[in-house]
C-alpha cells in the first residue's frame, strides 16, 4: 500500500507560497506538495472536482423508474435515480436526519428510499416522504428536508453530474461535440463491459498519464502500433491527411472530422471542457483490435471503416476513444488523496449480442492490457514523485501539452478561493 508522509504545515500561507513557486516555473511538473498535502487534497475537492462537471454513467444503467446506481467521489456518495417522472436526478446519499448513508448496494430498483437507521423515507426525487414519529416536533416542516441534489446533465446517453448549484450549464459546451459524438447512437448502444482499475497514486498523476502520450511509444506497445497518436503530430501529418480526406465517404457520415478543442482554461466555462478530433490508425487497422480487423456491428449511422478513430473529451475528467465499431470510455475518480479509480466501459450497437456480434475478451483485449500497463506506470511515478530526491523537470512542449494547460487551469482554481 502507497504511504503519503502527510505535510508536517498545513498552513494557508504554505498552499499560496506553493502555488507562486509553481506559477514561476511555467511548463515544468507539479511539485511534489500538490500530491501529498491534505489541505490541497479538500481543496481541490471543494474547488475542482465538487464545482466540475463530470461523467457519472449511462442511461441504460437506470432503464426504468426506481433503478439507481451510486456514483463515489472522494469519501462522498450521489444516488443516481430515474424518478417517478422518468427524470435522472443525481442525489447526495446522505439523510437528513442524522448523516447515515441510505443505500449501500452500488445498483438496485426500489419504490423509495429508506434510511436504514431511524426509517425516515424519501420520494425518489429525493422530497421527504415520512419522518417516523417527527409529527411531535413543533414546527417541523418536511418540505425542508429533502435530499440535497446535484445538476444533472443527459448528453448523447451520458449522464453528468456537478455538485455545483451555481456552475455553469453543460450544454452549451457540450453542443459544439454533437455532431462527431451523435453518429455513434450511444443512447440506444449497449454497455458490453465495464471494469475499474483502482491505483494506489493521486488522481493527477493518473490523469496526467492520459493527458500526454509522449509515454506511448516506450510504454504501451501494442497501443502505439495501431494508433497515430503515439507520435508527434508531424511525422503522422501524412497518415492523418489521408484518413481525413477519405474519412466521410468510407463512414457515411457528414461532419465526422469535426475538430473543436475548448478543454481546461480555453472551457467557456469552469469544469466544462468539451473536445473532439478525429486521428488516423496505423495502415491495415480499422479498429482497436489484435489483427486490425472489426470486432463488432458498426456503430448508429456508420456504413464502414476509415481508418480512423475519434477521440472525445467531456469535462476534466471523462475522455472516450470512439472507433466505428465500438466506444471506449475512460473516466477518473479520486477516491482518496492517494487512491484513484480508473473505470473504463466499452459500448457496442445496441442490438449486438455476445457471443454472436462480439467476443467481450477481444473487444476489450487492447484497452485493458493496456490499463494494466498503466496502472504499473502510475504506481511507480508515484513512488518516484513522493520521493525526497524528486526534482519537478519540463513537460514536453507538444506531447505533454495538456498537462501544462492542466496544471495552470488546476493552479488558477486553487487560487480562487486563497
Amino acid at each position: 500500500m502507497t504511504v503519503i508522509a502527510a505535510e508536517l504545515d498545513e498552513s494557508p500561507a504554505l498552499l499560496t507560497a506553493n502555488a507562486a513557486a509553481q506559477r514561476a516555473r511555467p511548463g515544468f511538473a507539479l511539485d511534489p506538495y500538490f500530491y501529498r498535502s491534505q489541505r490541497v487534497y479538500h481543496k481541490e475537492l471543494d474547488e475542482v472536482l465538487f464545482k466540475s462537471w463530470l461523467y457519472a454513467g449511462h442511461v441504460s444503467q437506470v432503464p426504468a423508474v426506481g433503478g439507481y446506481f451510486l456514483f463515489e467521489l472522494g469519501e462522498d456518495s450521489i444516488i443516481v435515480v430515474r424518478d417517478g417522472n422518468g427524470e435522472i436526478q443525481a442525489l447526495a446519499n446522505v439523510c437528513r436526519h442524522r448523516g447515515s448513508r441510505i443505500c449501500a448496494d452500488p445498483e438496485g430498483t426500489c419504490r423509495a428510499f429508506v434510511c436504514p437507521y431511524h426509517g425516515w423515507a424519501y420520494e425518489l426525487d429525493g422530497t421527504l416522504k415520512s419522518a417516523r414519529g417527527m409529527d411531535r416536533l413543533v414546527g417541523f416542516d418536511p418540505s425542508a428536508y429533502a435530499l440535497k441534489r446535484a445538476r444533472c446533465t443527459v448528453f448523447e446517453g451520458l449522464i453528468f453530474i456537478n455538485c455545483d448549484p451555481a456552475a455553469a450549464s453543460f450544454e452549451t459546451a457540450l453542443q459544439h461535440i454533437e455532431p462527431a459524438l451523435s453518429p455513434y447512437d450511444l443512447p440506444t448502444a449497449k454497455i458490453a463491459h465495464r471494469q475499474n482499475y483502482a491505483v494506489e497514486a493521486n488522481w493527477k498523476l493518473a490523469l496526467e498519464n492520459y493527458l500526454e502520450c509522449y509515454h506511448c511509444a516506450t510504454a504501451h506497445r501494442a497501443y502505439a502500433k495501431r494508433h497515430t497518436l503515439e507520435a508527434p503530430s508531424a511525422d503522422v501529418a501524412g497518415e492523418n491527411a489521408r484518413m481525413l480526406a477519405r474519412a466521410e465517404e468510407a463512414t457515411g457520415v457528414p461532419g465526422i472530422t469535426l475538430e473543436h478543442s475548448q478543454v481546461y482554461g480555453s472551457s467557456p466555462d469552469f469544469g466544462c471542457c468539451a473536445h473532439t478530433r478525429r486521428y488516423a490508425l496505423y495502415d491495415r487497422f480499422k479498429t482497436g483490435s489484435r489483427d486490425g480487423q472489426p470486432l463488432a456491428p458498426l456503430m448508429g449511422d456508420f456504413k464502414g471503416y476509415d481508418g480512423g478513430a475519434g477521440d472525445f473529451q467531456f469535462g476534466p475528467l471523462a475522455f472516450m476513444l470512439n472507433y466505428p465499431d465500438h466506444c471506449v470510455l475512460y473516466r477518473f475518480i479520486p477516491r482518496g488523496i492517494a487512491n484513484t479509480d480508473m473505470e473504463l466501459v466499452w459500448f457496442v450497437r445496441g442490438d449486438a449480442e455476445e457471443g454472436r456480434d462480439y467476443e467481450r475478451d477481444a473487444l476489450t483485449w487492447l484497452w485493458d492490457r493496456t490499463t494494466r500497463e498503466d496502472q504499473t506506470l502510475i504506481l511507480r511515478n508515484s513512488e518516484g514523485v513522493l520521493s525526497r530526491f524528486f526534482e519537478p523537470g519540463p513537460y514536453h512542449p507538444q506531447q505533454e501539452r495538456l498537462c501544462i494547460e492542466f496544471v495552470d487551469w488546476y493552479l488558477d482554481a486553487l487560487e480562487r478561493s486563497m
